[in-house]
């Protein structure tokens, strides 16, 4: 069995220097607590760095213990994670790639998807997230889609398996504005899109999605994700298999024109 997560160690830092303050300043947590309207457990917990420490309770501290806005200022280092930590590096090679490659098989990519369909999944993940970070990842989500209009000589190619595009996500009417934000997109003069349809016997498609990366000196990248994991290679015989893969792939997708016909029937279809 895995080990159960531990609270980030920002938390934990906040925590222990709420409780440093407060003791050098002879405040007691019963006073604390009284002070910001909690109980004191809940108190307890935040300096012990089990529980997020609330910017409530960090005005309060700072304001008690005369920190001069020292703890106040903690607040920047506790803002959510905008993407899952095994996927920061995967965006960072995304911000920076001249070319993105894309086969995606029960979801559409991410790049691709509107604000509706994005916080739809997002707010959906199981364990549950708290509402600052949906937001936080919705956010950040919507932001990486600046790369597709504010980077025109950047290449994205996307192969979608028909299943992604079936997947229901919220209702009939948010995967109609989906499938035509993708329609939309495909506009784009550096932007292709093919549709892989589940009838062709597509087996390199069936091992699951891939994500392949040109960097601005020409190196090569690979991405891989699965549940709650993800992995983001360079090594030269790793990148050769996914680029094969990717290459069979897209050859027996649909072509361009194709692929458009059959998302605005599928669109219709809803």
């Amino acid at each position: 069995m895995s080990a159960p997560a531990q609270p980030p160690m920002a938390w934990k830092y906040c925590g222990d220097q709420i409780k440093r303050w407060r003791e050098q300043a002879g405040v007691t947590r019963e006073q604390l607590s009284q002070a910001a309207n909690y109980d004191i457990e809940s108190v307890r917990s935040m300096e012990a760095g089990r529980r997020k420490p609330s910017l409530k309770l960090l005005a309060t501290a700072d304001e008690l213990c005369n920190a001069r806005g020292m703890l106040l200022g903690a607040q920047d280092f506790l803002k959510p994670e905008k993407f899952p930590s095994y996927s920061q590096g995967y965006t960072q090679a995304e911000r920076e790639a001249i070319a993105i490659h894309w086969y995606e098989g029960l979801l559409i990519p991410g790049l691709l998807q509107t604000e509706a369909y994005a916080r739809e999944l997002i707010s959906h993940s199981c364990p549950p997230l708290d509402d600052e970070t949906v937001e936080a990842r919705v956010a950040a989500r919507i932001q990486r889609q600046e790369k597709l209009k504010n980077s025109p000589t950047v290449l994205f190619s996307f192969v979608i398996y028909e299943a992604a595009l079936r997947a229901i996500v919220g209702d009939a009417g948010l995967m109609r504005r989906q499938l035509h934000h993708i329609l939309e997109v495909d506009g784009l003069r550096n932007v292709s899109i093919q549709v892989l349809p589940i009838d062709r016997a597509a087996y390199a498609g069936l091992s699951g999605p891939l994500v392949l990366l040109e960097g601005p000196d020409h190196d090569q990248l690979a991405y891989v994700e699965a549940q709650d994991t993800g992995a983001l290679y360079s090594d030269a015989n790793k990148i050769s298999t996914l680029t094969q893969r990717y290459g069979m792939i897209r050859m027996q997708a649909l072509g361009a024109d194709e692929s458009v016909a059959f998302i605005r029937r599928m669109a219709g279809e809803l």
